[in-house]
């Protein structure tokens, strides 16, 4: 493999996926399905890259034929994954746009609840800086201004029944409190 030449590709990252302090998966996005096919090798490997790194101070693991950079807050494991011979500093630089996307759409509060709560938003940032694997956008304030859409300004057709309940009360609290 000395002295060969890998043909250029696009597909830089392989896999995202957020971990809580237990292990468990919050969210994960495979784009490639080849080398992790399945739900249950998928588990595996994310049940094996947590204890390889949560005890560890590294921000970089090389892992089942995975190059796998991480960081870790309060209660929540992030990583990202390209192949062995991905250039580490993209991939950091993928996951430096992710955190602090998360951190500014979550106020700062980046924590196991509030990535929960706004798990949709947090899948919308997410496919905002990756599509397929390839790398769409590595800004993190580009980012958030295109996932931060306010409810007011979607039509009412296009809003989710909890959106549409959540102006409702909205306006209802607002018409009491006049």
């Amino acid at each position: 493999m000395e002295g060969c030449l890998l043909e250029p590709t696009l597909y830089t990252v392989k896999g995202i996926v957020i971990l809580d302090s237990d292990g468990n998966r919050i969210l994960a996005k495979y784009y490639d399905v080849k080398s992790l096919p399945t739900v249950k090798e998928r588990k595996a490997f994310e049940k094996n890259l947590f204890n390889k790194t949560h005890r560890a101070n590294a921000e970089i693991i090389m892992l089942d034929g995975f190059t796998c950079v991480y960081k870790s807050n309060v209660d929540l494991f992030f990583y990202v994954m390209g192949n062995s011979n991905e250039n580490e500093l993209i991939l950091m630089n993928v996951l430096n746009c992710l955190y602090d996307s998360l951190s500014q759409i979550l106020r700062k509060n980046v924590e196991k609840r509030a990535v929960m709560d706004s798990l949709d938003i947090v899948m919308l940032a997410i496919d905002e800086i990756c599509d397929s694997g390839i790398i769409i956008d590595a800004d993190s304030s580009s980012v958030v201004s295109r996932v931060a859409v306010r409810s007011d300004d979607i039509p009412i057709g296009e809003q989710t029944v909890a959106q549409v309940f959540q102006t409702a009360k909205e306006q209802l609290k607002c018409s009491l409190l006049k």
